[in-house]
């Protein structure tokens, strides 16, 4: 059980060189050896879920060997109940990604396919990596993949969203490293994550550390006002780069936020605490307003993650085990929703090769089923109780409310206006008359899409009506986080019941 994790991260590695060898001139080939690869690799990782054990607590399928002892730095990985789903979201949106790009890219074919293998690599170690030295070069190796699919298959301003992309993304990451190597040295030259969350640090150097680590997390997630280059890097990468880019980078800043933020640095999180929820709010607020008011699908959906991702801020801020929950949970759903979303846009797109909203309408006539599966996910991101969405945000909204009530009063307004962007597009995109004759040449959904949307639809039904799926596995996990702020809190604690609430 000590490799499993190996596997996975090894798999697409391998799996990309092995693409790589393929002849240039049968793309079909590549492209078929990367989806069964990565398909594959999907339903391993579906052994985590089988076999992680909640009520044992702590990580699981660790894999702990020395790597580079003149620094202290080791090659130890595993899984909690925080990082779980997010493994396996990985897992999924890769292969689903590759399918929705069977068509649409052309070019560079199989560099297309080595890039997104090792960024599933760099995502999962990300989620996975155990030791602080390790997760910074997974942080790091990410970034580089990203920029070549950014940069090399996205649309007419890519390089300007690439270099816009990866300098927020430096900046953050470098100060981080800064903090990293603080530590190190503090703690006796260790990088064990495990280690240091034990480790008592004057609040002064706290604060310093915390905001180090934060801002690289803040601009990943991305949080108001560090949110510019999203829109950006969405509406210009390729839609495979938009569902993976929304569906699991951008949770590597809030995984950040509770992984390594809350257990090492408790007293300076508290005392930002007031600070991140008010930029929180500001970005639900703030994201569903300009998101209302953009004429482009894709960047409309772009603006809804800065909305989104501020519920999960807020969750987190608010350090109580219900909302943590809520926030892990919105994690997940964000991805599978706004995928969902990122990737009918770009099917849409593929058709008539413009996203403005303005050069649709009455297409429900046309793509009825188009027609259907579009509104469940739009309903799924609006948060229609009974689908995934709902769960998470309210989870969020009751925890919230503990710690931040005029916040939460708030921020329920994003809930409305969620309702308002997300509708109005849906309704002026597929309803009224046909206004474009060369709408009335679109084809409807084919069986290769339902195939590659059907595993999200269900997932956004599955986690609607039966969320305990998630609930069940993240408690301890979050629970454990929580006691472990107790523990070293000097100036507040947060105490936790029985049932987990504050």
């Amino acid at each position: 059980m000590d490799l499993f994790l190996i596997y996975l991260l090894a798999a697409p590695v391998i799996l990309a060189m092995a693409v790589a060898l393929t002849s240039r001139e049968n793309t079909n080939q590549a492209k078929t050896f990367a989806l069964i690869g990565t398909w594959i690799i999907f339903f391993v990782s579906l052994g985590l879920f089988v076999g992680y054990q909640p009520q044992q607590g702590g990580f699981q399928f660790v894999f702990d060997r020395a790597w580079i002892p003149s620094i202290g730095a080791r090659f130890n990985i595993g899984i909690d109940g925080i990082s779980l789903f997010l493994v396996l979201l990985t897992t999924l949106l890769v292969p689903i990604s590759l399918m929705a790009s069977w068509n649409s890219i052309k070019g560079r074919v199989h560099e297309f396919l080595v890039f997104m293998l090792l960024l599933e690599t760099g995502i999962i170690g990300v989620f996975v990596a155990r030791d602080l030295f390790l997760f910074y070069v997974f942080w790091e190796f990410q970034l580089i993949p990203m920029y070549f699919l950014i940069g090399m298959w996205g649309g007419e301003n890519r390089i300007y969203a690439t270099i816009k992309f990866v300098l927020y993304t430096l900046v953050g990451s470098l100060l981080m490293l800064v903090a990293i190597l603080w530590l190190w040295n503090s703690a006796g030259r260790t990088f064990d994550i495990a280690t240091l969350s034990t480790r008592s640090i004057a609040e002064p150097t706290q604060i310093w550390l915390f905001l180090a680590f934060a801002l690289a997390f803040a601009i990943k997630v991305p949080l108001f006002p560090l949110h510019t280059w999203l829109p950006d890097a969405h509406t210009e990468a390729p839609t495979a780069g938009s569902v993976i880019l929304a569906g699991v980078l951008l949770k590597m800043g809030t995984y950040g936020f509770l992984r390594f933020c809350f257990p090492m640095f408790p007293n300076a999180s508290h005392q930002f605490a007031p600070l991140f929820v008010t930029l929180a709010v500001i970005g639900i607020v703030y994201g569903a307003i300009v998101a209302a008011v953009q004429p482009d699908m894709k960047r409309l959906v772009a603006y809804s993650s800065v909305s989104h991702l501020g519920f999960v801020m807020l969750g987190l801020f608010a350090f109580n085990s219900i909302a943590w929950q809520g926030a892990l949970m919105q994690m997940v759903n964000h991805g599978i929703s706004t995928g969902a979303l990122f990737l009918l846009v770009g099917l849409i797109y593929d058709q008539r090769h413009t996203r403005l909203i303005r050069d649709y309408g009455g297409i429900a006539k046309v793509v009825p089923a188009l027609h259907v599966v579009f509104l469940v996910a739009v309903l799924s991101s609006v948060g229609l109780p009974g689908l995934n969405g709902f769960v998470g945000e309210f989870t969020i909204l009751v925890g919230a409310y503990q710690s931040h009530p005029v916040a939460t009063i708030i921020a329920t307004t994003g809930v409305i206006l969620a309702a308002v962007y997300l509708l109005w597009m849906f309704q002026r995109v597929m309803h009224g008359p046909i206004t474009h004759e060369e709408n009335r040449g679109l084809k409807d959904m084919t069986r290769w899409q339902w195939a590659y949307l059907a595993p999200l639809l269900a997932l956004m039904v599955w986690f609607g009506v039966a969320p305990n799926t998630v609930f069940h596995k993240t408690e301890s996990s979050i629970n454990a986080v929580l006691n472990t702020m107790n523990q070293r809190g000097t100036t507040t604690t947060w105490p936790v019941d029985a049932e987990g609430t504050r």
